[in-house]
């Protein structure tokens, strides 16, 4: 049964607030506003669009950034009247170039300090943080960064690297060296994801691809 969208209870203004939480790690990237022709281009399009409450117009996320948002689902609230748009997103959500608008704190908690949580604390955190600062690095380009320095360079040195480390991981293989092979291992991890983020290609687009290759075959066994 297909939902009619002007079951929703807009404001007197014709909006309703929606949150926009990244589909994989749940994070909130941003707070926006849709009306119903927003939210219906969002529908067909299955992107992002909102409504600009100062400028008085539609806006399609990522139209000049690049930075858009592939909608996996969109969630209402038992009162319909706020909305959760669950995302894959290509780039920073916020126009300062952070993977999420929500940057500053208001309370710390505490209890962070000395116990991070169970999915802070996973086999892969490393490397969604590591992305995530990839990310912020390719669009803020901190002066004196070496990920900077290799996005100032340009495609051609990245693959450049790529190339370096690899033969490097073969090289420690070759020398059984196990700690040669694990820090070489890193370095080529970590510029594999340079890599990825200059040719726009979300980890979790490979990490799809492995599911459809191997975890459907698991299953089958």
């Amino acid at each position: 049964m297909t939902f009619d969208i002007s079951q929703l209870n807009f404001d007197s203004a014709g909006l309703i607030p929606a949150v926009v939480q990244d589909d994989r790690t749940k994070e909130v990237l941003t707070v926006a506003y849709m009306n119903e022709e927003s939210l219906q281009k969002s529908l067909e399009t299955r992107e992002t669009w909102f409504y600009s409450r100062s400028r008085q117009e539609l806006w399609h996320k990522g139209a000049t950034s690049g930075n858009t948002q592939a909608i996996r689902e969109i969630r209402f609230d038992c009162d319909q009247d706020a909305l959760v748009v669950l995302v894959s997103p290509e780039g920073p959500a916020c126009h300062r170039g952070t993977v999420s608008c929500f940057t500053e704190t208001l309370m710390e908690n505490r209890e962070e300090e000395n116990a991070a949580s169970e999915e802070d604390t996973g086999r892969f955190a490393i490397i969604e943080q590591l992305e995530r600062t990839i990310k912020e690095r390719e669009v803020s380009r901190p002066e004196g960064s070496y990920t900077t320095y290799l996005f100032d360079e340009g495609v051609d040195k990245i693959l450049k690297k790529v190339g370096e480390e690899a033969s490097e991981v073969i090289i420690a293989s070759k020398n059984r060296s196990k700690e040669e092979l694990t820090w070489e291992t890193a370095d080529l991890l970590y510029h594999l994801l340079v890599l990825l983020e200059e040719q726009k290609l979300p980890l979790d687009r490979i990490l799809e691809r492995l599911e459809d290759r191997f975890g459907k075959q698991h299953l089958k066994k």
